[in-house]
């Protein structure tokens, strides 16, 4: 039996696993996750550091004597010990995201029209906190993807958070943040890091914004302290759907479907086909790779979990399969993918052809990888320049453009059963 299940679309066995898919945040958070995390979240927030020294002794593995021991050295390792090219590979990578996000920059703009000046006003966010995960690997691109947006936008500090014991272990999470420029890294994770960011303690100040994807523990704490600090989404596991002809290479599409795959045990990898025979194949190749690969448990246990070779009767079919599921990647491979494309509207981010595996997306591109997940793709983009900026406006009337629309605001005022409203606009009647 393979790893990947091929299933046709509208066989009962096809239903049951699209509705799976459709509802995979369902399984992000569960109730005794939530409830767990918002006691961590309430005693750091009432306890400070106190609180969050004990979780991070407890769950962090951390040995501090006091919170302050919790920050980590800014410190740029020996280069020999990093992956061979990797500082080279760095390089390309920050320089793709900064050439991307640049133009996301903006100023605001300014009317003026018969005595009324209105502003839009953009200034960056003050202070932002990144999380940076560890657990099942490090990820220093996470750290490119995330602040060099917000340097972009002009924040003036970022805070990181990791856990101690990956960013000790990853050389090259250390030279990532230094070369970015990061001098405040805490070595704290989960639930008791989002709540020191979120409201601060006696040692670590609180940010305006929580950026960065986690683990369960994560999530739940954003979920709990959104409205109070700023987060730029509820991330769940990473995900990859992928559109292909029947021309298309199986060992390309099997790779790209366990390079997704092994992220996380819920992580989901689903290729849509026309082709039965495509399909098989490709289920094929995923069992021969899997054979080789030093992930393969956490990858066949995501392809159990939420993995699937669907089989459709046409394009239409296809698309609307990519609507419902509302991936994080979506990568469209055939001479059909620029022309699939335009009627594309729920995806996070979309690759076109054989040429563009997700992959390239995660480390190169230039766009962040921090994208929406668990069909939140419907409503939500991928991390950008915007979400480190806030809007405000500023408004001025001269004394005559006032008394011009001031009926207007009293008449809507009365309306709405608001006589004082109504009264303050009439004051400025002449």
């Amino acid at each position: 039996m393979s790893s990947l299940d091929v299933l046709k679309s509208g066989s009962r066995a096809g239903r049951r696993a699209v509705e799976r898919l459709v509802r995979r945040g369902d399984s992000v958070l569960d109730a005794k996750t939530l409830r767990k995390a918002e006691k961590i979240v309430a005693e750091v927030r009432e306890r400070g550091d106190r609180a969050l020294l004990d979780y991070a002794r407890r769950l962090d593995g951390a040995v501090a004597e006091s919170a302050a021991d919790l920050a980590l050295a800014a410190e740029t390792p020996d280069l020999a010990l990093l992956p061979a090219g990797f500082a080279e590979a760095l390089e390309r990578a920050i320089a793709a995201v900064e050439r991307y996000h640049a133009p996301q920059v903006r100023t605001g703009y300014r009317l003026e029209e018969e005595g009324v000046a209105l502003e839009e006003k953009v200034t960056p966010l003050g202070r932002v906190g990144v999380y940076v995960p560890g657990g099942r690997a490090s990820y220093p691109s996470t750290a490119v993807m995330t602040v060099v947006p917000a340097r972009v936008a002009g924040v003036r500090e970022i805070a990181v958070a990791t856990p101690p014991g990956s960013y000790r272990a990853n050389a090259a999470l250390r030279f990532t943040l230094a070369r970015l420029g990061v001098t405040e890294v805490w070595g704290m994770g989960g639930a008791h890091a989002v709540a020191a960011f979120a409201y601060g303690t006696e040692t670590i100040r609180r940010v305006d914004k929580i950026v960065g994807p986690g683990n369960a523990w994560v999530t739940a704490a954003k979920k709990l302290v959104v409205g109070d600090v700023g987060i730029d989404g509820i991330a769940g596991p990473s995900e990859v759907v992928i559109v292909a002809d029947p021309a298309a290479d199986p060992g390309d599409l099997a790779a790209d479907l366990l390079a997704q795959a092994e992220h996380d045990p819920q992580a989901a990898a689903v290729l849509i086909t026309t082709d039965a025979k495509l399909a098989k194949r490709v289920a094929a190749e995923v069992d021969r790779q899997l054979a080789g690969l030093s992930t393969a448990e956490t990858a066949r246990a995501s392809l159990a979990n939420f993995g699937a070779a669907f089989v459709v009767e046409g394009l239409e079919e296809a698309l609307d399969l990519v609507e419902r599921i509302a991936p994080e990647h979506l990568q469209l491979v055939g001479h059909e993918a620029e022309v699939l494309a335009l009627h594309v509207r729920a995806a996070g981010a979309i690759f076109l052809g054989s040429s563009t595996p997700e992959v390239l997306g995660d480390y190169v591109a230039g766009p962040s990888h921090v994208l929406p997940t668990c069909g939140s793709a419907r409503f939500a983009s991928a991390l950008g320049v915007e979400d480190f900026l806030r809007r405000s406006h500023t408004l001025r009337f001269t004394a005559g453009a006032a008394s011009h629309r001031a009926a207007a605001a009293a008449t809507l005022a009365d309306a709405e059963g608001l006589p004082a409203h109504a009264a303050s606009a009439r004051r400025r009647i002449r």
